[in-house]
Protein backbone atom coordinates (compact mmCIF):
# COMPACT_ATOMS: atom_id res chain seq x y z
CA UNK A 1 0.00 0.00 0.00
CA UNK A 2 1.03 3.55 -0.65
CA UNK A 3 1.62 5.88 2.30
CA UNK A 4 -1.53 7.91 1.58
CA UNK A 5 -3.70 4.77 1.53
CA UNK A 6 -2.35 3.74 4.93
CA UNK A 7 -2.89 7.28 6.24
CA UNK A 8 -6.56 7.27 5.13
CA UNK A 9 -7.15 3.90 6.82
CA UNK A 10 -5.46 5.03 10.04
CA UNK A 11 -7.39 8.32 10.10
CA UNK A 12 -10.72 6.58 9.45
CA UNK A 13 -9.94 4.18 12.33
CA UNK A 14 -9.21 7.11 14.65
CA UNK A 15 -12.48 8.81 13.65
CA UNK A 16 -14.42 5.62 14.28
CA UNK A 17 -12.78 5.15 17.69
CA UNK A 18 -13.62 8.76 18.60
CA UNK A 19 -17.25 8.30 17.61
CA UNK A 20 -17.53 5.17 19.78
CA UNK A 21 -16.14 7.01 22.82
CA UNK A 22 -18.70 9.83 22.57
CA UNK A 23 -22.02 8.50 21.30
CA UNK A 24 -24.15 10.91 19.32
CA UNK A 25 -27.88 10.79 18.67
CA UNK A 26 -27.58 10.68 14.88
CA UNK A 27 -25.97 8.46 12.27
CA UNK A 28 -22.42 9.66 11.65
CA UNK A 29 -20.79 9.49 8.22
CA UNK A 30 -17.12 9.58 7.24
CA UNK A 31 -16.60 11.67 4.13
CA UNK A 32 -13.43 11.64 2.07
CA UNK A 33 -12.53 15.04 0.60
CA UNK A 34 -9.81 15.42 -2.00
CA UNK A 35 -8.54 18.85 -3.04
CA UNK A 36 -6.94 18.94 -6.48
CA UNK A 37 -3.95 21.20 -7.13
CA UNK A 38 -2.67 22.45 -10.50
CA UNK A 39 -5.93 21.45 -12.19
CA UNK A 40 -8.06 23.88 -14.18
CA UNK A 41 -11.62 22.53 -14.58
CA UNK A 42 -12.45 25.04 -17.32
CA UNK A 43 -9.47 23.95 -19.45
CA UNK A 44 -8.83 20.33 -18.42
CA UNK A 45 -11.32 17.55 -18.95
CA UNK A 46 -13.78 16.79 -16.13
CA UNK A 47 -13.98 13.22 -14.92
CA UNK A 48 -16.17 10.82 -13.01
CA UNK A 49 -15.75 7.29 -11.77
CA UNK A 50 -16.68 4.60 -9.30
CA UNK A 51 -14.82 2.94 -6.44
CA UNK A 52 -15.72 -0.38 -4.84
CA UNK A 53 -15.28 -0.29 -1.05
CA UNK A 54 -14.63 -3.19 1.30
CA UNK A 55 -17.78 -2.41 3.27
CA UNK A 56 -21.26 -1.03 2.59
CA UNK A 57 -21.19 2.73 3.33
CA UNK A 58 -24.97 3.20 3.64
CA UNK A 59 -27.02 0.79 5.77
CA UNK A 60 -30.47 1.88 4.54
CA UNK A 61 -29.59 1.30 0.87
CA UNK A 62 -32.70 0.88 -1.29
CA UNK A 63 -32.26 -1.07 -4.52
CA UNK A 64 -34.72 -1.82 -7.31
CA UNK A 65 -34.42 -4.59 -9.88
CA UNK A 66 -35.88 -3.93 -13.32
CA UNK A 67 -35.99 -7.30 -14.98
CA UNK A 68 -37.52 -10.14 -16.90
CA UNK A 69 -39.50 -12.91 -15.20
CA UNK A 70 -36.44 -14.87 -14.03
CA UNK A 71 -34.80 -11.84 -12.40
CA UNK A 72 -38.10 -10.68 -10.87
CA UNK A 73 -38.57 -14.09 -9.22
CA UNK A 74 -35.00 -14.01 -7.87
CA UNK A 75 -35.49 -10.47 -6.54
CA UNK A 76 -38.74 -11.44 -4.80
CA UNK A 77 -37.05 -14.43 -3.16
CA UNK A 78 -34.26 -12.10 -1.90
CA UNK A 79 -36.89 -9.55 -0.71
CA UNK A 80 -35.62 -6.83 -3.08
CA UNK A 81 -38.02 -4.34 -4.68
CA UNK A 82 -38.57 -5.12 -8.35
CA UNK A 83 -40.34 -3.68 -11.38
CA UNK A 84 -41.25 -5.24 -14.70
CA UNK A 85 -41.24 -3.50 -18.09
CA UNK A 86 -45.05 -3.24 -17.88
CA UNK A 87 -44.74 -1.37 -14.55
CA UNK A 88 -42.35 1.11 -16.20
CA UNK A 89 -44.63 1.56 -19.21
CA UNK A 90 -47.43 2.60 -16.82
CA UNK A 91 -45.31 5.66 -15.91
CA UNK A 92 -45.84 6.74 -19.55
CA UNK A 93 -42.65 8.90 -19.69
CA UNK A 94 -44.25 11.23 -17.11
CA UNK A 95 -41.31 13.29 -15.86
CA UNK A 96 -42.71 13.71 -12.34
CA UNK A 97 -43.35 9.99 -11.89
CA UNK A 98 -39.93 9.01 -13.28
CA UNK A 99 -38.28 11.56 -10.96
CA UNK A 100 -40.24 10.17 -8.02
CA UNK A 101 -39.11 6.63 -8.95
CA UNK A 102 -35.46 7.80 -9.15
CA UNK A 103 -35.71 9.53 -5.75
CA UNK A 104 -37.25 6.53 -4.02
CA UNK A 105 -34.24 4.25 -4.70
CA UNK A 106 -30.49 4.63 -4.26
CA UNK A 107 -29.63 2.39 -7.22
CA UNK A 108 -31.14 0.25 -9.96
CA UNK A 109 -30.13 -3.07 -11.50
CA UNK A 110 -31.62 -4.15 -14.83
CA UNK A 111 -31.56 -7.30 -16.94
CA UNK A 112 -29.15 -7.26 -19.89
CA UNK A 113 -31.91 -7.36 -22.48
CA UNK A 114 -33.81 -4.46 -20.93
CA UNK A 115 -30.94 -1.97 -20.57
CA UNK A 116 -31.38 -0.67 -24.13
CA UNK A 117 -35.15 -0.29 -23.70
CA UNK A 118 -35.09 1.73 -20.46
CA UNK A 119 -34.30 5.17 -22.01
CA UNK A 120 -37.01 4.55 -24.61
CA UNK A 121 -39.58 3.59 -21.94
CA UNK A 122 -38.74 6.14 -19.21
CA UNK A 123 -36.96 8.93 -21.06
CA UNK A 124 -33.82 10.61 -19.68
CA UNK A 125 -35.05 10.84 -16.05
CA UNK A 126 -32.91 8.09 -14.49
CA UNK A 127 -29.81 9.23 -16.38
CA UNK A 128 -30.26 12.84 -15.24
CA UNK A 129 -30.57 11.64 -11.64
CA UNK A 130 -27.29 9.71 -12.05
CA UNK A 131 -29.05 6.40 -11.37
CA UNK A 132 -28.94 4.61 -14.70
CA UNK A 133 -29.26 0.86 -13.99
CA UNK A 134 -26.30 -1.48 -13.70
CA UNK A 135 -26.62 -4.43 -16.05
CA UNK A 136 -27.27 -7.95 -14.72
CA UNK A 137 -26.78 -11.02 -16.89
CA UNK A 138 -28.37 -14.42 -16.29
CA UNK A 139 -24.93 -15.96 -15.63
CA UNK A 140 -24.24 -13.64 -12.67
CA UNK A 141 -25.55 -14.39 -9.19
CA UNK A 142 -27.99 -11.69 -8.13
CA UNK A 143 -26.77 -11.64 -4.50
CA UNK A 144 -23.20 -10.90 -5.62
CA UNK A 145 -24.32 -8.14 -7.98
CA UNK A 146 -26.51 -6.54 -5.30
CA UNK A 147 -23.60 -6.64 -2.85
CA UNK A 148 -21.26 -5.05 -5.43
CA UNK A 149 -23.73 -2.26 -6.22
CA UNK A 150 -24.19 -1.52 -2.50
CA UNK A 151 -20.41 -1.28 -1.99
CA UNK A 152 -19.79 0.96 -5.00
CA UNK A 153 -19.63 4.72 -4.60
CA UNK A 154 -19.69 7.23 -7.45
CA UNK A 155 -17.73 10.46 -7.65
CA UNK A 156 -17.86 13.22 -10.22
CA UNK A 157 -15.57 16.16 -10.88
CA UNK A 158 -17.61 19.30 -11.48
CA UNK A 159 -16.56 22.95 -11.61
CA UNK A 160 -15.08 22.94 -8.09
CA UNK A 161 -11.54 21.74 -7.29
CA UNK A 162 -12.72 19.56 -4.41
CA UNK A 163 -14.08 16.01 -4.63
CA UNK A 164 -16.14 14.79 -1.69
CA UNK A 165 -17.65 11.35 -1.24
CA UNK A 166 -19.14 9.48 1.73
CA UNK A 167 -17.14 6.33 2.48
CA UNK A 168 -18.57 5.08 5.76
Amino acid sequence: KQWYQRRVVITAGEIKKGSEEKKRKFLETIELQIALKNYDPSRDKRFSGTVKLRHIPKHSFKLCVIGDEKHLDQAKSLKIDCRSVEDLKKLNKNKKLVKKLARSYDAFIASDGLIKQIPRILGPGLNKAGKFPTSLSHQEAMEDKVETVKRTIKFQMKKVLCLAVAIG
